[in-house]
Formats: structure tokens, sequence, C-alpha cells
């Protein structure tokens, strides 16, 4: 009994009611007016956050204009009151109404987050001058004790308990349970409250900031997207065009779900909306239940990293890095694509090992890639002479741009939406078997017509993000704007064009659609604004206790000081916090406990690790919560479509995933897979990242061919091991050069400023720095990558910050303090100049210009590699692709 009730297929009731209860809240109170003040908080919600952040569009200067520090506790009051009406306290809690325990906590809560807004001024003179009252001190407690009651109930308990324990830890500082490593003295209450609640920081800090500013106007862009039927038409595009493919249902799930993670943040909803229709077809070919679901899972799951849309996590890192969103793009996108890419590689490989057939008529893989390759593109082209274009109007007609802009705009996409008006809607049933178990697949060309008119406001999102290098807020802004637009007018114009139709009941069922689009973006943000407010408790503890630097010490010490352990340790650590942490709050308490360790690191290993590097693969490891077992709720979302073992979809998924887990340590050894220091404004950074782009993707197949044990035959074990070694090789051709020449000259330490005087400019020299720890007075060493300044003689030296201690008797190369207000200042931080052991530079290394090309490694790569196909090709039954 109890195998069957967990191997049975969810109703499309109950999956709904899955999703609901982790994104939008399980209580659907059935008395009316509790149910319609839910609905207009969270539509109030949305206008809010509209308000906030239109850029003084001309209507702006009748509104009053709110500073963060006032935005952010409005923002929380809204997510904790929601919380506690829409998120039962128990399983066993009534869904069908609010107890009045909860509207006590709702607004309890709710008064405790807006004193913080009502009473700013008096915090200002008070609690944030150090002088907090007891009354404030109360008000804090109690909206800390409640903010994580709402994070329980919303996430689960593991944020709460996290949360519990680092306010315990920075209170009591030391005792029985705290090792001595991280003890410290302990922070009284009243100082503890006024850092959490009362300051600028904590609660209210970066992560509740960003929540605010950026994640919130994303998810509405992204709800109101898939009111409109975005989600359904993505879907239907994505099986029109693979699923006649071997394993096609299962392809059109990655791909289904790769676009569906433009629009939607939450993984768990990616899986069910397009798992509902992709599951059942791929177990129709021949996956099992607990393969189907995984396959989904790890499609949805990546959803998180596709730019242009990424997760909450990708614009906390503009915070935390100080870069902006483009740049995370940037760097996010090849590792991003090349996922996808593979995965629908090892779903092939999976058709190809249990000859699955196709849905309908066969069709060539290949043939496909080379037209999605052309449609790419063109469109790049498009997209290039729309960007001249506008260019040569603005010079012309300054003045006037925005406006024919617009116009033009608005007459492209009555044009679309006149096209689509002349084709069928598109029915998600059309994807399910009929009665006598015959499916009839979308073709292309009746699909593609009926939802160009979507596009445009991704593509006016990524003009303002890349083009206009607006901020991420303002560019959400503008293609939010535009989707409310479209939702409202998509059916009154349809209806026009059909003549058919009633006009006004068309105009009267888009004003529904964007009513619930708006409620339905609010309600999928109670859960990330009650977390990145409880994360808040974490960082802010970080700042204030010894924790951060001290933990960070404890795993570089566990590790031995070799970063690959360290890695692996920091990579274990965000795996075991995965398993009840969303992806938002274990990315903000690993990364701030060991980014910077990273970075630390890898230079006293000689290794320069970009910080955006360190951050990505913290990313990367935090985006698979949702899928390790035992407690990853896309997997469990994911069995409960298929029928399957959750358990085992689980390890499945994880086992799809590899790639995923893969990848961030490749692009910390070779920051160029995250096109680190290659320039996109040129022609040669262009073809730089093309050419990274090409081999990346041909070494990540190999690295899926040689996980899932299967190429152009079964594998047999050393067949898989030479793949590896062949995709390690493209991935990280420099490990092989390093084994065989040096990477830099070294020179004598003393002669500083003549190897300075000599390098190229621009060039970069790496120093070994070693001196005195300020803290502890032991013994360290970092190293510094130096880019040789433009100056000539001494103004080359006073330029990188360094001053050399004249004289230093017994001590060759020793150095003063940098320069204030110097990079170089800042990452020499942590050494003591003023110690009777000097700080000196132990080591100089100037670059190796006389070095082979890391590529030629690739030449014994492909032998070994045609060598695999030469064993395979006598074993090969079936066609590869």
């Amino acid at each position: 009994m109890a195998e069957d009730k967990q191997n049975r297929e969810f109703t499309d009731e109950e999956l709904q009611d899955l999703v609901a209860s982790s994104d939008a809240g399980a209580r659907t109170p059935s008395t009316p007016w509790v149910a319609a003040l839910i609905g207009l908080t969270a539509l109030a919600w949305s206008l809010f956050q509209l308000w906030i952040a239109q850029p003084m569009l001309w209507f702006g200067a009748y509104f009053p204009v709110l500073n963060s520090s006032e935005t952010r506790p409005i923002h929380l009051a809204f997510a904790v009151f929601l919380a506690f009406l829409c998120y039962p306290a128990m399983k066993s809690s009534p869904r069908d109404r609010v107890p009045l325990v909860d509207w006590a906590l709702a607004i309890v809560a709710t008064g405790t987050a807006l004193y913080v807004f009502f009473f700013a001024d008096t915090l200002a003179q008070t609690a944030r001058s150090g002088l907090p009252t007891q009354n404030q001190v109360i008000i804090a407690a109690i909206g800390i004790v409640l903010l994580l009651e709402a994070s329980r109930r919303a996430l689960g308990p593991a944020l709460t308990i996290v949360g519990a324990i680092f306010l315990a830890y920075a209170y009591f500082g030391t005792g029985w349970l705290i090792p001595d490593l991280i003890a410290h003295e302990g922070l009284s209450f009243t100082s503890l409250m006024t850092a959490q609640w009362l300051d600028t920081a904590g609660v209210f800090g970066i992560p509740l900031g960003v929540s605010t500013a950026f994640v919130f106007l994303f998810v509405l862009f992204g709800s109101l997207l898939d009111k409109a039927g975005a989600g359904n038409y993505f879907i239907q595009l994505a099986f029109a065009g693979l699923g006649h493919l071997r394993g096609g249902p299962a392809k059109a799930a990655v791909v289904g779900s790769a676009m569906t993670g433009l629009i939607s943040g939450s993984s768990i909803a990616n899986v069910v909306t397009t798992g509902t229709f992709t599951i059942p077809l791929m177990k129709r070919v021949g996956f099992t239940s607990e393969q189907a679901g995984s396959v989904e899972v790890a499609s949805s799951v990546n959803g998180q990293i596709m730019p242009p849309v990424m997760g909450a996590a990708a614009f906390l890192m503009v915070e935390f890095i100080g870069i902006s969103y483009v740049q995370v793009i940037k760097h996010a996108f090849v590792p991003a694509v090349i996922s996808y890419i593979a995965l629908v590689y090892i779903v092939h490989l999976e058709a190809l090992k249990k000859d699955m057939p196709a849905l309908g008529e066969g069709a060539s893989l290949l043939r496909m890639a080379l037209n999605f390759a052309i449609g790419f593109a063109v469109f790049g082209f498009g997209f290039i002479a729309m960007i001249y274009l506008i260019g040569g109007l603005n010079a012309v007609l300054p003045g006037l741009t925005g406006p024919i802009v617009m116009i033009g705009l608005a007459a492209v996409y009555v044009w679309l939406v006149a096209i689509a008006a002349r084709q069928k809607d598109l029915d998600p049933e059309n994807l399910e078997p009929t009665e006598d178990g015959q499916i009839t697949l979308p073709k292309t060309a009746d699909v593609w017509k009926t939802g160009l008119h979507y596009v445009l406001p991704i593509l006016v999102l990524v003009w303002f993000l890349m083009v206009e290098q607006q901020s991420p807020a303002k560019s959400a802004f503008y293609a939010t704007a535009l989707m409310l637009f479209i939702i409202v007018t998509q059916r009154p114009l349809k209806a026009l064009f059909r003549k058919g139709d009633s006009i006004a009941e068309a105009g009267k069922a888009g004003l529904f659609d964007l009513v619930d689009g708006l409620i339905a973006g609010a309600r999928n943000m109670i859960g990330i604004g009650v977390a990145t407010a409880a994360a808040g408790i974490i960082v802010a503890t970080v700042t204030k206790t010894p924790i951060g630097t001290e933990l960070a010490a404890l795993v570089e010490q566990l590790s031995g000081g070799i970063l690959i352990i360290m890695l692996v340790l920091i990579g274990l650590f965000s795996l075991v916090l995965g398993m009840g942490l969303p992806t938002t709050a274990n990315y903000i308490v690993v990364s701030s406990l060991m980014a910077g360790v990273v970075v630390s690191l890898g230079a006293q290993e000689g290794l320069i690790v970009p910080l955006i590097a360190a951050h990505l693969f913290v990313f990367y490891f935090g985006i698979m919560a949702d899928v390790t077992p035992p407690v990853g709720l896309a997997s469990f979302a994911a069995a409960a479509v298929s029928g399957g073992d959750p358990i085992k979809t689980g390890f499945i998924a994880f086992f799809y995933s590899l790639r995923t887990v893969a990848l961030p340590f490749l692009f910390i050894y070779n920051p160029t897979l995250i096109l680190y220091g290659v320039d996109l404004g040129t022609a040669t950074g262009v073809a730089h990242a093309v050419f990274v782009f090409i081999v990346a993707t041909f070494a990540m197949l190999l690295f899926a061919a040689a996980t899932q044990g299967y190429f152009l035959a079964r594998s047999r074990i050393h067949e898989s091991a030479m793949l590896l070694l062949v995709a390690f090789t493209f991935f990280v051709p420099n490990f092989w050069l390093n084994q065989v020449q040096p990477r830099f000259i070294e020179s004598d330490p003393a002669a500083f400023e003549q190897t300075l005087a000599e390098a190229d400019p621009g060039g970069r020299i790496r120093l070994r720095i070693e001196g005195p720890d300020f803290n502890t007075g032991d013994m360290t060493q970092t190293t510094l990558s130096l880019v040789v300044p433009e100056a000539e003689g001494q103004a080359r030296m006073d330029e990188t910050g360094l001053m050399l201690r004249p004289n230093a008797e017994g001590a060759e190369a020793a150095l003063e303090e940098p320069m204030f207000g110097t990079p170089i200042q800042e990452d020499l931080s942590s050494f003591d100049f003023y110690s009777d052991d000097p700080v000196r530079i132990s080591q100089v290394l100037a670059p190796n210009d006389n070095r082979l090309p890391a590529q030629i490694f690739y030449i014994p790569a492909l032998l070994l590699l045609g060598l695999v196909i030469v064993l395979q090709r006598r074993r090969q039954t079936k066609p590869a692709f």
C-alpha cells in the first residue's frame, strides 16, 4: 500500500496544490472577503513595486520618492503579512480559513516591519546612533521571532534553524557547543537586536534590498508572461521543433524548460508546468518514471543560471561583487548554454542506448542543430542591425528617437498579433494522447507564428540591459510595462482581427489576466522576500563576529591549503545546506563565508581566481538545492508527476547534473570559460568568445558521453576514461602546458624595481608577498597579479601603490605599508607592516612570453579521440545522431 501511494501519479489539482504549497502558499480561504483581502494585498504589493521602480516618468512627479531604507520595510511588511495569511502553520492547520492566531501574527509582524518605516528619523537619532530605547529593542525582538516563523512556514524549518543558530552564536559567543576557533565575547541583547533589526544592515540589508529593487520585478515579469500564454507557447514550440527526434519528448523537455526558465524563477513551478506534458510522453517512448522525472528536474533547475533572466542569487552577486548585471550575464552565458546543450545530448544518448523510437516520422539531430544555428545567426545579425539603425536614427534625430522607436515597436506588436490571430490559439491539451493513445505533435509552421509578440518584452529587457546599459531594475520596469500593455491588449486585438469575436468580452478577459498576473507575481515573491530578509540575519552575524574569517580558516586548515580540496569541501558544504535551504539563502550563506577564501587560497597557490568565478562556483552548487536527495523539492515535484520514486529521481537527476557540478571547478582553473578577460567590445574579443564557446561545447559533449557510458556505442571503462581526458584537455589545456614549460620567469626580488621598469606596459607581474598576519602574528603569504602601469620611471612604481622600505638590513625587498586608497592597500590589509618581522616580496614572476600556445595540446587530444572513435565504430549499430 505504501509503495502504491508513493508511486502513483498525482492529479492536475494535486500538482497545482504542490506548486502553491511551495511557491505561493497553500491556503485558499473559502470566505470571500478574506480571499479578496489576500488578492488585494498581493495586487497592492505589485503596484507598489511598479511605483517605486518607475524611472521618474511624467507621472512620477505626482508621487513621493522613497529611498531604499524606506522601501525595504514596506516590502518586508507585505511579505510577512501574506506569509502568515497564505501559509498554514502546520500540515494539519486549516486551509480554507485563516485562524485568529494567524491574523494576530500577521498584523504584529507587519507592524514591526512598518515601525522601521514610520520611525526612520527616530531610529536615526537613537538606535542607529548607538542609543536604542527599550521599546525599540522589544519591537526588534518580536520582529525577528515572527520573521523566523514566517520563514519556517514559507520555506520549511532549515533557514529558521540556521538563522536561530547564528543569532545564538552572536549572543553567547562562547560555550561548550561553540568551538574555540570561532569563540568571541558575545554581543549584548540590545546590540544584537540593533544590528539585526533596527540598523540598516541585518534584516534590512543588501539581500532584502536586492529583493526589493530587482528580484520582484523579474518575478512579476515572468508571471505576466506566463499568464499571457508565453509558457505554453514555448513548450509547444519545443515539441514542434524537437518532438520528432529520438527521445524527442526529453529533448523538448530540456529546451522547453530552458525557455520557461526565462519567465519562471521557480524550478518547482517549471517542473510541474512543463513536466505535465513532457514526462508522460518521455515515458511513452521508453524512459522510466524516474528517468523522465530526472530529465525534467535537471533541465528545470538549470533555468536559474540561464541569462538574461537568472535566479535571485544573480542579482545578489551584483551587490556583493560590485559589478553590473550585464557583466554577470556575460560571465554566466557560456557555462549556462553549454550545460543545456550537453543535457540535450545526454537524453539523446539515453535514447540511443535504449533504441527509443521517435514520435511520428524521425528527424536528424544534426539537421535540427544546424537549423537552430542558422536561426540564431539570423537573429543575431538582425539585432546588431537594429543597434546600428537606432544609433543612426539617434545621431540624425536625437530628440525624436524615443517616440519613433515606441511607434515602431507598437506597429511591430500589432503586426505580430495580426499574424497570431490568423492561427488557431494553442491548446495545452494538444500534447495529450487521444482516447486511442495516438499523439499528434504540433508543426513548427503552425506554432511559431502564434506567439512571436511574446518575444518583444524579452527583446526590450535585453536591449536595455545589454545595449542601453541600464540598471536591472530600470530594464525590468520597461519590459514589464510592455508586458502589461500586451496582456491587456492582445485579446481585444485578436478579436478585432478575427472579426467574429466580441472585443468587449476579450477586453474584459485581458483585464482579468492582468489582475491575475499581478497577484500571482506577488504571491510567488512571498518566499523570496522572507528568505532574503531572514538571510540578512546570517550576513549581519558574519560581519559582527569572527565566524567568517575563522570558519574560512578552518576550511583552509581542513583542506591543507590545497585549493582543489577546499573547493570540494565548499561544494559539499553547499550540497548539505541545499538539503534544506532554498538556492538564494544557500548562496548568501556560503558566499558570505567562503567566496573570499577561494580567492585568497588561490592566490597563495599562485592562481589568480576572479571573485566572480568564486561566486559563480557557490551559485552553481546552490542551485543543486532543489535536486539534492533526500529533500530536493524539484525531484519530489517531478516524482509526483511521473509516479516514480522521489529519492531515486533525485539521485538520477543529480547524475544528469554532473556537468553542472563539473563546470564550476573548470572555470575556477580556466576563467576564460566565463569570458573573464575577454573584451566583447572588439571584433577580436567576439571571435575569441566564439572560439571559447565552440571548444567548451565540444568538450562538454565529450564529458557527457564519458559520464553516460555511451558515445558511438556503449563505452568500456578505458574508453570513458579517454573521453574524460580529452574533455579535460579541451577545457584546461594550460594544465598540460604548465607541466612542460613554466608559466613565469623568476627574477630577483631585490631587483623588483628594475623588473618593473623593463616590463611592457599592460603586462602582468606576479608577486609573492609574505609577512606576519595582522591578527595572529603568524607568517602568511599571498600572491598578487600586478598590472604594469603605462607611466615611466619612478612614476610607474608610484602607480602600483607599493613602497619599498629603504636600506632594510637583513630583509631584501621589504615593504612599507602601501599607499592609502590604492587597490594594493586592500589586497595587503591582512599583513602587519609594523611588526619586527618585515613584510617583503619573496618572489617576482614575470610572464614567460616564449611559451608554446596551450592549444597545441588539442592535437594529441584529437588523436586520442580518434582512437576512441576507431574502437567504437567497430561496435556501432545505429547512427550517432
